[in-house]
């Protein structure tokens, strides 16, 4: 009998979007095939403190969006790079049988930005998703929509800045217009971002977003439909049936995401004509390219009325529930899927291995 292959979903993290993780770990470990993995869950605490966790009862309060919690363990562990995916005891020195694959799903900062990635390279492990570039790359939107400008993508206007720079309320609607959203430059979820509509509310919404970065960003309000695409692979990426998502809120917003169950709805497949499917397509697939990303991504757009596709960003570790659906839909089961990312980490690691490290 083949032996199992032993995957640490790392889940958690000391980010604002902890309780995002919580709910996608859950949707990942359940849809892993059981028999072909041991799945060993990693609970990072909101202090960042690792702990290896029960999977028969890892989260507290776990169908419920606002309660869910990660479950006290009493096995707090650390990942040393010497010891090759092997987990070690804090409190007792002991070490668990070695991981073989990573498969993280911390979404933001610390998780998403090629922090656990460049941990888990030094640490001479396979891990699912983009490597480090493509992982800080997609997690900052200043320098993701730099790169795709200068590639041609077309993206909307932007202005990026830190305190010291900050433009005022006169200079940003000179060059956006009005209305305008700012956010900031390294979350995801849609955590710390504001609709601006007048002079009242900048002052306030700048204030709010620099609360979760140092840097942040102030784009156009684009109206259009919203598309979502996904991509997997690595030298030679695929992609799905395009979705759409209708909020049902102003905007896109954590809580229309996470929190309210009636904040959305989903079509899948978008109903798009032939043109406009492959146009976005295209551009997902180019989109990843570019930004140095593998394994998995789901691209974001924005269409307008007159058929103007607009790349809004890419999402390195995306949320499963409409990341599965736009799969599925396109005629793959999701766990097909976890088991392609699952060999495209071993893929690349093997390849990597390969590489001189000395001359």
């Amino acid at each position: 009998m083949k032996k199992k292959l032993k995957i640490g979903v790392i889940f958690g993290g000391k980010s604002t979007e902890h309780e995002v993780s919580l709910q996608s770990a859950r949707n990942v470990i359940n849809l892993l095939d059981k028999t072909k993995y041991d799945i060993v869950p990693i609970g990072i605490n909101k202090k960042g403190k690792w702990m290896l966790q029960n999977r028969a009862n890892y989260l507290l309060n776990e169908n419920n969006p606002k309660l869910i919690g990660l479950n006290k363990s009493n096995k707090e562990i650390v990942l040393s790079a010497e010891n090759f995916g092997a987990l070690t005891d804090i409190s007792s020195g002991q070490s668990y049988e070695k991981i073989d694959v990573a498969f993280p799903v911390l979404h933001g900062p610390f998780g998403e930005d090629g922090s656990i990635q460049g941990l888990l390279k030094i640490a001479g492990i396979p891990f699912v998703g983009a490597s480090i570039l493509g992982s800080a790359v997609g997690m900052d939107k200043d320098v993701m929509k730099r790169l795709l400008r200068d590639a041609g993508i077309p993206i909307a206007k932007f202005i990026a800045c830190k305190k010291g720079d900050l433009p005022t309320f006169l200079e940003v609607k000179k060059i956006l217009n009005l209305p305008f959203f700012i956010k900031p430059a390294n979350t995801g979820s849609s955590v710390g971002v504001s609709k601006v509509k007048n002079s009242e509310g900048f002052k306030e919404a700048v204030d709010l977003a620099f609360k979760f970065d140092t840097k942040i960003i102030i784009e156009e309000a684009i109206k259009g439909r919203e598309i979502e695409c996904g991509v997997i692979g690595n030298d030679n990426p695929i992609v799905s049936v395009p979705g759409e998502i209708i909020p049902r809120h102003e905007f896109y917003s954590y809580e229309a995401k996470y929190i309210d169950e009636e904040g959305a709805t989903y079509k899948i497949p978008a109903k798009l004509p032939k043109n406009i499917i492959k146009k976005v397509q295209k551009l997902a697939l180019e989109t990843f390219k570019v930004l140095s990303c593998e394994g998995m991504g789901r691209v974001d757009f924005f269409l307008k009325d007159n058929g103007e596709v607009l790349v809004n960003e890419i999402n390195t570790i995306p949320g499963p529930v409409m990341f599965r659906r736009l799969w599925e839909e396109s005629g793959i089961p999701f766990t097909k899927i976890l088991d392609k990312l699952i060999y495209l980490a071993i893929k690349r690691f093997n390849k990597e291995k390969k590489l001189k490290t000395s001359i």
